[in-house]
């Protein structure tokens, strides 16, 4: 399975599994005020266009998703999402650091939100570097979620993948994407 750019018609697809995903959020959180289980179509495609999106596939199947985006010096990520049935076999935590890979070379901070009930979601981001920290009083986050941050190394985020290039590229050159398109608050 490749981690790709979303594309303009997965839409539908990504609507389906944040519903699928934030349902469950919002049971463990003992809350229906998640963003992610109000938000239409045209919502998450105005989304889309402020965000940077990747999605995970099963062949045609959309399995996961992520979206991050340039909030002054921190990359925030949110929206992290796996299919129910494929939860707990490393496909979130390979959409996180593909996610993190792609922070412009000056960022020095990742952030995130997730539910304070969320423990299998902490765990995670916390195995993976994130520290829970007090939230900056960013409008328009859930109450009742609690802030993550993870402080990148000296060297920049690790952009490197599998085969030792940088950024994806074979000759190491920088792949430019739509990565830094800076968005409004959520």
């Amino acid at each position: 399975m490749d981690i790709i750019e979303a594309r303009s018609d997965d839409g539908p697809e990504l609507l389906v599994l944040q519903r699928c995903c934030w349902v469950q959020e919002a049971i463990l959180n003992d809350t229906l005020d998640i963003p992610a289980l109000h938000e239409t179509l045209e919502d998450l495609r105005d989304w889309t266009k402020k965000w940077s999106v990747w999605t995970l596939r099963d062949g045609h199947r959309l399995v996961g998703a992520v979206r991050a985006r340039l909030d002054g010096g921190r990359w925030e990520l949110g929206r992290l999402m796996v299919a129910p049935d494929l939860a707990g076999r490393g496909l979130g935590r390979r959409l996180l650091e593909h996610a993190e890979a792609q922070a412009p070379a000056h960022v020095r901070t990742f952030v995130l939100f997730t539910g304070a009930r969320s423990a299998r979601n902490i765990r995670m981001y916390e195995r993976a570097g994130y520290r829970l920290t007090d939230a900056p009083g960013a409008p328009g986050h859930i109450r009742g979620a609690v802030h993550l941050e993870k402080n990148v190394p000296e060297n920049g985020p690790e952009n490197g993948t599998e085969d030792g290039t940088e950024n994806g590229t074979e000759d190491g050159t920088e792949n430019v994407t739509e990565r830094e398109k800076p968005g409004p608050p959520v």
